[in-house]
Formats: C-alpha cells, sequence, structure tokens
C-alpha cells in the first residue's frame, strides 16, 4: 500500500478476500454479518488506520449531520455557555457542530455564512454582529430550505424563529430596583443601541425612571464596547461626574465588576454611594466584593432550546416556521452590590 494513501474499503476487501458489500455490512455493524468476520474486519481497518468516509456517505444521503453556529464572539461567559447548551442537544442527536465568529463585523457575518453554506450544514444558529442591519445574507438557506434560528441578538421586525428574553422587562426590573434602594441619578453603561438586546435594555431603563417621575439626564448614558478598557473609561468618567450618580445598571457583569473594583480604588463605597447591577449572572458576580446584583441570563438554556427547535425541525418533529418567538425566562438576583436597604433580602442565586 502507497504510503500516505488513504485506506478504502476496497483495499479492506481485498485483503481479507471478502466483497466490498460484507465489509460495508460490517464497519456499519449489521446483524446480517457474523462476529468472526465484523472482528476482522475492524481489526484490519484499525491495523491500516482505516477511516470512514463521512463526508461522501452524507452526500449520497443528502445531509450532512452537521449544524453550523455563528456568534459575535468566543470570549464571553454567556457565549460560552449557550454553546455548552447547544452542544448538549446536538451530541445526543448525532449531530456535529462547526462554529464560526464574526467578531462584532457585518462582512465577516457574512463571510462565515456562506462559508457555512458551501459546507452544506443541515441547519444553522446565529446571534447577530453588533452593526449587521440586514439578513440578506441568511437568504440562500432559505432558498434551500436550510432552516435558520437565531437567538439573543435578533432582528426583531422579520418572521424568522428567534430565541430570547424579555430585554425591556429586564432593563425595567433592574432600573426598579434601584429606584426602590432610594437611587435617584442612575446611570447606565450599554452596548450600541442598533442591536435588539442593548436598545430593548435601554427602554426598559427610561420607562422605569418615567414610570417613577425621575427626570432622564443624557450624560447618565455611556455607550461602550463593554470591553475591559471601556469598564476602566466609564469607572473614570463616573468619577468626574458633578454631581454622581448614586446608581448605575451595567448591561455585563465582566464590566460591572471592573468598574466597581476601580470606584472603589478611587474611595467609593459599593452600595452606600453608588448602587450597581449587573447583566447575565456570570460566575463574576459571586465573586466581586460586594457580590453582584445582577439578572440571571441562563445560557445554557437558551442554547438547549435553540438546538432542540432546530433538531426537532430537522427531524420532522415539529416545524419551525410555525413559531415566531421564543422567551426564555429571566430575573433579577438581589445581591449585596445593590442594597442600600433591606440588607437582610439577598437571593444568593
Amino acid at each position: 500500500m502507497i504510503k500516505g494513501k488513504e485506506v478504502t474499503i476496497y483495499d479492506l476487501a481485498r485483503k481479507l478476500n471478502i466483497s466490498i458489500a460484507t465489509v460495508s455490512r460490517a464497519l456499519n455493524n449489521d446483524p446480517v454479518v457474523s462476529k468472526k468476520t465484523k472482528k476482522s474486519v475492524f481489526d484490519l481497518a484499525r491495523e491500516l488506520g482505516y477511516r470512514h468516509n463521512r463526508f461522501a456517505s452524507n452526500l449520497r444521503k443528502q445531509t450532512t449531520n452537521t449544524i453550523g453556529v455563528i456568534v459575535h464572539e468566543l470570549n464571553s461567559n454567556f457565549i460560552t455557555s449557550v454553546l455548552a447548551g447547544i452542544e448538549s442537544i446536538t451530541t445526543d442527536a448525532g449531530y456535529d457542530l462547526i462554529i464560526a465568529h464574526s467578531s462584532e463585523s457585518y462582512e465577516k457575518e457574512k463571510a462565515n455564512a456562506l462559508n457555512l453554506f458551501h459546507k452544506r450544514v443541515d441547519g444553522l444558529i446565529s446571534s447577530l454582529s453588533f452593526d449587521t442591519t440586514s439578513l440578506d445574507h441568511f437568504k440562500v438557506f432559505d432558498d434551500k430550505k436550510i432552516p435558520v434560528v437565531f437567538f439573543d441578538r435578533v432582528e426583531e421586525n422579520t418572521d424568522t424563529i428567534k430565541v430570547i428574553i424579555d430585554n425591556y422587562r429586564c432593563g425595567y426590573l433592574a432600573t426598579k430596583h434601584l429606584i426602590d434602594q432610594g437611587c435617584k441619578r442612575i446611570a447606565m453603561v450599554t452596548a450600541s443601541l442598533k442591536r435588539n438586546v442593548y436598545a430593548q435594555r435601554h427602554k426598559g431603563y427610561v420607562d422605569a425612571q418615567y414610570d417613577n417621575k425621575l427626570s432622564i439626564d443624557e450624560k447618565l448614558l455611556m455607550i461602550k464596547d463593554l470591553k475591559e478598557a471601556s469598564a476602566l473609561e466609564c469607572a473614570m468618567e463616573i468619577l468626574e461626574m458633578d454631581p454622581r450618580p448614586d446608581g448605575l445598571f451595567i448591561t455585563s457583569d465582566f464590566v460591572a465588576a471592573l468598574v466597581m473594583q476601580t470606584l472603589k480604588e478611587n474611595g467609593m463605597r459599593i452600595p452606600e454611594d453608588i448602587a450597581v447591577v449587573g447583566f447575565n449572572n456570570d460566575a463574576i458576580s459571586r465573586v466581586v466584593e460586594p457580590h453582584l446584583t445582577t439578572i440571571n441570563y441562563p445560557g445554557f438554556d437558551m442554547g438547549e432550546i435553540v438546538a432542540r427547535n432546530l433538531i426537532n425541525h430537522l427531524k420532522g418533529i415539529s416545524d419551525i416556521k410555525q413559531t415566531s418567538t421564543i422567551i426564555v425566562r429571566s430575573e433579577l438576583v438581589v445581591r449585596g452590590s445593590s442594597l442600600k436597604k433591606d440588607n437582610d433580602k439577598v437571593n444568593s442565586l
């Protein structure tokens, strides 16, 4: 056998002096093949380094048993938990994942979508980048009847299936909690309002203040990229404000933890001087001191729901076209970072 040449079932059949059909059945554990023959086939396959050509097999069946996933970043506890939820369902269903990330770039997202299309994925799961304003690059999937499910960051005014949380309600709850603690100047740190998740959280933030007759100060809205450098930038801006805010809603636990640390290093007390609420319920929220009040965003559950709906569609159990929006539960988790009152009422979730 030529060195480096891929071993085929023809090679196995020739070596064992049996038919190609028998080798194929043995490799597929067909009960019509005797245990002795199966053992001979498997032993030789292992010895020669035979690899099953799954790609060719799937092409014959017009399926690849792969699911494409496009996310906007990989360095995120939330995205990691969503991927874990997706993987738990797809693995049990016999599907492999191909994961791509857009790095918050619309152009890269388009390229990723086209690449996954050409890799013949059976279905696609996607969360949109900051600056995605059109879903035209997903049209090729629709044209070929390849199902696409969007999660978290979505285009709301479309008939595509979306799995989200009630971001408006979460923004309202977080802000109302700060108001209930006596906060009257509430700052918000968030990302681009072009994206549904941040726009809806901001709307909840505004409406909670409006409903409680607080004046809205646009200077208290800080739109950032929610990276480490931005956290320091936000903290310094807060320290320079006069008057300073007494409440702070940050739509990222990671940024909230860094802002809290910087504020404390500069003499501010939390929650006495400024009460803080984060978002996601990442592990860091239970490490930072005081522990961070946050919105519990169950990424693993979201991943499971997204994947289960897609797999059920592919298997003909259900039709995702019958559902437009699935809302995953979320809730406020109260901890020490925001409690100016009723300090015994702490949720340790």
